[in-house]
């Protein structure tokens, strides 16, 4: 099928139209040529700490060494990262990769229920958990695959304030639930451990995974999209291309404020800004805006990523406006719609442009992205980055003219392998022809800017995070006193859009505030419905299909 490119002759000054995936042969091959060119530089700061890239070397070694001389892991065995965004995930995640480990990011928010899905799903062998979320990891250890575990605390690699940082946490802010892990080992004791064992050379390719990603595709059910070696040198160089010249070798200094363990993070922060040199400043609760005005104003900060709300917060935060944004040349608003309303505001306070991009957990992530230099916001999620296809197709599998609206189709080195252990579910979005689906209605302008118009899935986006209906009512079944339910996504102002939960009773008795609790007991916070409605009845097809659409445009009409 041939495809229209007209994007290519509006591509920013000195972005190529194709990226040699074969720079790097793999991912690790990525950070130790950073390791080797910015060794005295720092390449993370937590908590106002450095780390230099001479440091997460050594460091990342030692895990390496203790996974493989200590717990015998090898090339392919998967180990979950459960954790924010501290200094110990970076040098976990350098390290299980240079050891030939697959890594399953796992969200440190997870409820019991989840995690055990994923650790099993994913035959994860070995954890690594900050002590915050430990009471998790033990309600459902003993019905996982897991055989190892290594805990952390946050002040752990933070110097002589981190025993104090892990004090107050523990004792005075009550964030450590109490936990009985006794087969756990610390941190700092596996980097010990490891130290001894020398970093045995892994043989890594294009076709090796190295991240199981979690998402729920097109479905409920979570699934983890198998990223590749290749994958994910591919979206780093394609990314890494299109800041270009915007940034410089070894002196910038990115806000890592989305957690790491999203790929959108993972890839922008984590790979693009490495590869640079860059010194990734990470912001462990983004959520504590007071504390992150002031994490700002000490960083010397040059590049900031983020989703609409985050911007949205920090806009309104008293302080923020006062910071010196003398440096600050980049600003990247994906994982959710950016609002006109905040890309405004933040051109206005802080005189650079909040340029838009488009991507999905399956194409690790980049798809499309605004030329940097774009002069304000334009309400299009930008052009295909290189060496990427984006085309518009009818239902019926055929491409659509420019202008036509349809649904949003993807082909590049990008593209995920698969789903883990479901191909059933990976023939439903990826063809043979290498087109991934991915849900999106949309249309393409004839410069080749691409505008998303609505989602063809039923997922709801909550600040950047993906919510599958399907798994919210899966987990709201489970209660004896309901009988039906349907999820929908209904707008809100400061996340995009919030759960409401349309619910037919089975027993009558049943408040809105003991489902509340018990939404609360099994699902992650951004999970959770912010709106309940009981009902007689749900709307259905002749098939008895639930009718979420209907729920959704029913709220529209009431809007």
């Amino acid at each position: 099928m041939s495809i229209e490119r007209p994007w290519l002759d509006h591509y920013p000054t000195g972005v190529p139209s194709q990226i040699d995936v074969n720079t790097y042969a793999s991912v690790p091959a990525v950070f130790e040529e950073a390791f080797k060119h910015f060794r005295e530089r720092p390449a993370f700061a937590n908590f106002g700490h450095k780390l230099t890239y001479g440091q997460i070397d050594e460091m990342s070694r030692q895990f390496a060494g203790y996974l493989t001389g200590e717990l015998k892991l090898g090339k392919g065995d998967r180990i979950a990262i459960m954790m924010p965004n501290v200094l110990q995930y970076p040098i976990a995640l350098f390290g299980a990769l240079r050891a030939g480990l697959i890594v399953v990011n796992t969200n440190p928010m997870y409820t019991a229920r989840e995690l055990k899905h994923q650790l099993e799903d994913a035959g994860a062998k070995v954890i690594v958990v900050l002590d915050n979320f430990a009471a998790t990891l033990q309600q459902v250890v003993a019905e996982t695959p897991i055989e190892h575990i290594i805990t952390t605390g946050i002040g752990d690699l933070l110097g002589p304030k981190g025993v104090l940082i892990n004090f107050v946490l523990k004792h005075v802010k009550k964030m450590v639930p109490a936990f009985d892990l006794p087969q756990a080992v610390r941190f700092r004791d596996a980097l010990t451990r490891g130290a001894p064992h020398p970093l045995q050379p892994v043989t890594l390719g294009h076709d090796d995974i190295a991240f199981l990603q979690y998402t729920g595709g097109t479905t409920g059910v979570a699934k983890g999209a198998m990223l590749t070696h290749g994958n994910m040198i591919a979206n780093m160089l394609q990314a890494g291309a299109w800041v270009g010249t915007n940034a410089k070798p070894g002196e910038e200094v990115i806000i890592t404020a989305l957690p790491l363990y999203h790929i959108f993070s993972l890839c922008a922060n984590g790979l693009v800004f490495t590869r640079l040199g860059g010194l990734n400043w990470l912001i462990t609760n983004p959520r504590d805006m007071p504390g992150f005005v002031k994490e700002l104003k000490q960083s010397g900060f040059t590049a900031l990523t983020g989703v609409n709300t985050l911007f949205n917060g920090l806009l309104n935060t008293p302080g923020f406006a006062e910071l010196d944004f003398s440096k600050l040349h980049l600003t990247l608003g994906g994982g959710m719609a950016v609002q006109r309303a905040v890309a405004d505001r933040w051109k206005k306070v802080t005189g650079c442009t909040l340029a838009e991009a488009y991507g999905l957990t399956e194409t690790s992530p980049a798809v499309c992205i605004n030329p940097l230099d774009i002069k304000e916001y334009n309400a299009s999620i930008g052009l295909p980055v290189p060496s990427t296809d984006v085309a518009i197709w009818s239902e019926e599998g055929q491409p659509l003219p420019t202008g036509e609206v349809g649904e949003l189709m993807v082909r590049g080195p990008q593209v995920m392998k698969g789903y883990w252990q479901r191909p059933d579910e990976t023939i439903k979005v990826l063809g043979d022809d290498g087109w991934l689906h991915t849900g999106d209605i949309a249309k393409m302008d004839a410069n080749g800017y691409f505008y998303i118009v609505d989602r063809k899935k039923d997922m709801i986006l909550v600040s950047g995070f993906n919510v599958y209906p399907n798994e919210v009512e899966d987990a709201v079944m489970q209660h004896p006193g309901v009988l039906e339910v349907a999820a929908v996504g209904v707008p809100d102002e400061h996340s995009g859009e919030v759960v409401k939960l349309f619910v037919v009773r089975k027993d009558p008795n049943l408040t809105e505030e003991a489902l509340r609790q018990f939404c609360r007991e099994n699902l992650t916070g951004y999970k959770r419905p912010k709106f309940i409605e009981f009902r007689d009845a749900l709307p259905k097809s002749n098939v008895g299909k639930i009718l979420r659409r209907e729920l959704r445009d029913e709220k529209k009409a009431t809007a």
